[in-house]
């Protein structure tokens, strides 16, 4: 069983994350986001995923993710996702040996910022890169799921 472990941040736009090893452009939808789990389609650098995730228990849920052509993935992007889709790009970064993803959004949630860690374990100890402003992880509005029917420049106005 696949178990994902993240940490999600708010991040300095000025902060030096955009020195990152690599990016890649991403477009994702959703399928269905109602409990128990969320079911997600991903294009991320021209691939396609297939994503299903539970319900968070703290920092902690099941994932499973399958790659799948990226031609199925554009067909369930424009057919089968619920709610707007969401458009990002994800930088790559190392801070002290641990590899974080910035994600810099665009579209309806233009402005937004976040970088993820995945751990271990729940207790795992990170150092946090000095581009960092506020942890979030418990926050469901920065979830994607929520992002994709409650977009961030809904909640400036």
């Amino acid at each position: 069983m696949g178990i994902e472990i993240e940490r999600k941040f708010l991040v300095d736009p000025d902060g030096t994350w955009n020195q990152a090893e690599r990016h890649l452009h991403c477009h994702q939808g959703y399928i269905s986001s109602l409990a128990p789990c969320s079911m997600r389609v991903r294009l991320l650098g021209g691939r396609g995923y297939l994503t299903m995730k539970s319900k968070r228990d703290g920092i902690q849920r099941e994932e499973f993710e399958y790659e799948i052509p990226a031609e199925d993935a554009s067909h369930m992007l424009e057919h089968f996702c619920d709610a707007g889709l969401i458009e990002k790009t994800r930088y790559y970064t190392r801070h002290e040996g641990m590899l974080w993803e910035v994600d810099v959004f665009e579209g309806a949630n233009k402005g937004l910022i976040l970088a993820e860690i995945e751990l271990e374990s729940t207790d795992q100890e990170i150092i946090l890169p000095e581009w960092v402003l506020e942890e979030v992880s418990g926050d469901p509005r920065y979830f994607n799921a929520m992002l994709a029917n409650h977009p961030y420049s809904t909640w400036l106005g």
